[in-house]
């Protein structure tokens, strides 16, 4: 119980207030620190994941580099369909590892390698040279077919993206002798799967041989020219997949640019070291029948001499051409002369098995979205699958950016920006969802608690408050009578019969002051713990005659009738005879008290056995009844009715709880019964023979 100090003085608005201010107190401390715990997990989980992306972006970009150092391995003389193969003086040949049908080396999307000498003259690996018979290489019909193709195919990409231009002469891929070397057959049949950009047919050959041959010198420059035309404003098209691309871009550009407001950088990858290099190099070349030189694995007289020469190759440079294909080229040195070699990448298959695949197989394609970037502008976005299945729940974050970074040389134009799509909850989100359920439960359940405590108390106190006002009016009620009669008697006021009536009042007085006392030392006993049971078997007929001689008297004063009916005379119970008495006395007293103003002024006393074994004590009334919502609290201390009857009725609340404690107390149990008319309280004991 709370100290009556703290109590006193306390209302049930002044302690709810009170408590809603101590529950605030702690709740707001408490969510500060959960939601500090639960942003701080979330920071955890997005550097979690941007250590992902940064991984993978260096495990592209390791890959990427080393497509590309293979790439730039190769050899100036790997650029021709025929090498030299061993020592130059013994004039053996063999096919160049870049002349291979369909393309396979190189990047993914490769759509094959060529050369432009200084005069603008196209070349590829995938043709052989002149002076040479395709048949003595093992070449068939069809395939030189297909290859011509995919050669005009290379030439149409270079020369619209202003590359090269096109040519007509007879050493240029569009040359009529060397297309019909083909069988007319292999004209007339369809093109080798692989070849789908471009053929072959007498229109387009007459469209090159009439394109005008430009009378301009043609210029290296523009490859040198090929970053800066790059940089000018455009709009990349026909490689979005999605349609909310571009504004996603710009949402993650926007993030870019406060992050690097705010002092923070781009993250970019350190490039290896690249440089220059110079090669010995034997390569067959064609010319005049006079200066050819036999070639000993080639039958008959090739238009072929095996030259030796040093060169000097700078590294790979990369750029994407206006209609959208990738280029990778470099500068080679032989002899002064400047040549330009290099391959063509489809962009749309590049991206998707070089970046999308390997991001499509992390967890990141999960929560994240990839965007592509080409100096600034978008080439591809890879949605985010979104069915992550650790948890259907994300902590935010959606739409931040989580990780952007370029690649290392020769592919720094190209960025890779991550955006989260939905940031999935880390394990410890879990754990701190619980604490927090049950810090919630905790708290709120235990403020109820306490209100409810406190509440009970305040109550409890105002009831005993009033339990001392009744018992001192209660005490004081009879005391006066008999203090007034007691003096009439004494000066001799009063008659004989008089007397007689007097003494009865004195006695009834008495015995009301009795039954007062009784009951609060009996509270006393049980507010203490210190209650002391003899319980011995009984007769119910024995308890019954002495229970009537005690309540008889008090019934007839009052003017009741008092009935006893006793159907168990041969059955004990075992129990405290004073206790028991004073249950019965109580409830006799409750319904005289209940009924004085019923039609019929009885009151019943009945004992009976039931079929389980069981002992009924009842005592019954004609008044009232008790309401259906009160049958409960009557049982407890203090408790009184706050009906009209009840506020014109004397007591102090303790006789119903005094006998519910007493029967259980004794092993018995006590229930109220509304009948008709009236009201029976019922006590129930443990028969015991």
């Amino acid at each position: 119980m709370l100290p009556r100090s703290i109590v006193k003085g306390f209302s049930r608005t002044r302690l709810r207030n009170l408590l809603v201010l101590f529950f605030v107190a702690l709740a707001i401390p408490t969510a500060i620190l959960i939601w500090q715990a639960y942003g701080q997990l979330k920071w955890e989980a997005f550097h979690q994941y941007r250590g992902d992306a940064e991984e993978l972006t260096r495990r592209i970009d390791q890959q990427l580099n080393n497509i590309v150092g293979i790439a730039d391995s190769y050899a100036f003389a790997d650029y021709s369909f025929l090498v030299v193969t061993g020592d130059p003086e013994a004039n053996f040949v063999q096919r160049s590892q870049l002349s291979g049908y369909p393309v396979t080396a190189g990047p993914p999307g490769v759509v094959g390698f060529f050369q432009v000498d200084s005069t603008g003259t196209l070349s590829t690996p995938l043709l052989p040279p002149a002076g040479t018979e395709v048949s003595d290489l093992g070449i068939g019909d069809r395939e030189l077919y297909a290859r011509q193709n995919l050669a005009i195919r290379i030439q149409n990409i270079l020369a619209n993206n202003a590359l090269v231009r096109f040519r007509a002469d007879d050493g240029g891929l569009g040359s009529v002798a060397r297309l019909e070397a083909a069988a007319p057959q292999a004209r007339a049949e369809e093109a080798a799967p692989s070849v789908a950009t471009s053929s072959v047919t007498p229109e387009s050959l007459d469209e090159i041989e009439a394109e005008p041959e430009d009378d301009r010198a043609y210029d290296q420059g523009v490859f040198d020219e090929l970053r800066q035309r790059q940089n000018e404003p455009r709009k990349v098209t026909g490689f979005l997949e999605f349609a909310d691309v571009e504004e996603k871009s710009e949402t993650l550009e926007r993030d870019l640019a406060e992050e690097q407001a705010l002092g923070g950088e781009a993250d970019s990858l350190v490039s290896p070291g690249r440089s220059k290099r110079k090669e010995q190099s034997a390569l067959p070349e064609s010319v005049s029948p006079a200066e050819a030189e036999p070639i000993q694995n080639l039958a008959g007289t090739a238009g072929l001499r095996i030259s030796t020469f040093e060169s000097e190759i700078d590294p790979l440079e990369f750029s994407l051409l206006d209609d959208g294909h990738l280029v990778f080229y470099r500068k080679v040195w032989r002899n002064g002369e400047r040549f330009i070699q290099g391959f063509i990448v489809d962009q749309a298959q590049f991206v998707a098995e070089a970046i999308g695949s390997p991001f499509a197989g992390t967890a990141l394609s999960a929560m994240a979205n990839l965007v592509v970037t080409y100096q600034g502008d978008v080439i591809r976005a890879f949605e985010g699958t979104n069915n992550y299945a650790y948890s259907d729940t994300g902590i935010g974050f959606e739409g931040e950016l989580l990780y952007r970074s370029r690649l290392s040389a020769p592919l720094e134009s190209l960025e890779l920006v991550f955006g989260i799509n939905r940031l999935p909850a880390p394990a410890g989100a879990g754990v701190l969802g619980w604490v927090t359920l049950v810090l919630a439960v905790v708290l709120v359940g235990g403020f109820i608690a306490l209100y409810r405590l406190g509440l009970g108390q305040i109550n409890l106190a105002r009831q005993q408050q009033d339990f001392v006002a009744s018992v001192s009016h209660e005490l004081k009620t009879p005391l006066t009578s008999i203090r007034m009669y007691g003096e009439i008697l004494k000066e001799g006021w009063a008659d004989e019969e008089k007397r007689k009536q007097y003494y009865d009042y004195i006695h009834d007085e008495s015995e009301r002051l009795s039954r007062l006392i009784s009951n609060v030392l009996q509270l006393a006993k049980i507010s203490r713990n210190e209650p002391q049971y003899d319980m011995q078997p009984i007769a119910i007929g024995q308890l019954m005659s002495n229970t009537e001689s005690k309540i008889a008297s008090q019934v007839e004063r009052a003017g009741f009738e008092l009935r006893f009916v006793n159907d168990a005379n041969d059955v004990s119970i075992s129990v405290d005879e004073d206790c028991f008495m004073q249950i019965v006395i109580n409830l006799v007293d409750n319904a005289i008290k209940f009924s004085r103003d019923a039609a019929e002024k009885v009151v019943e006393v009945r004992s009976k056995q039931t079929a389980d074994g069981n002992v009924v004590l009842s005592v019954r009334d004609y008044g009232p009844g008790v309401p259906q919502d009160q049958m409960k609290k009557i049982f407890e201390l203090f408790y009184r009715s706050e009906s009209e009857l009840t506020r014109e009725t004397v007591g102090t609340g303790i006789g119903l709880a005094i006998v519910y404690q007493l029967a259980t107390a004794m092993g018995g149990s006590v229930d109220l019964v509304n009948v008709d008319p009236g009201a029976e309280f019922r006590v129930v004991f443990k028969a015991i023979s």
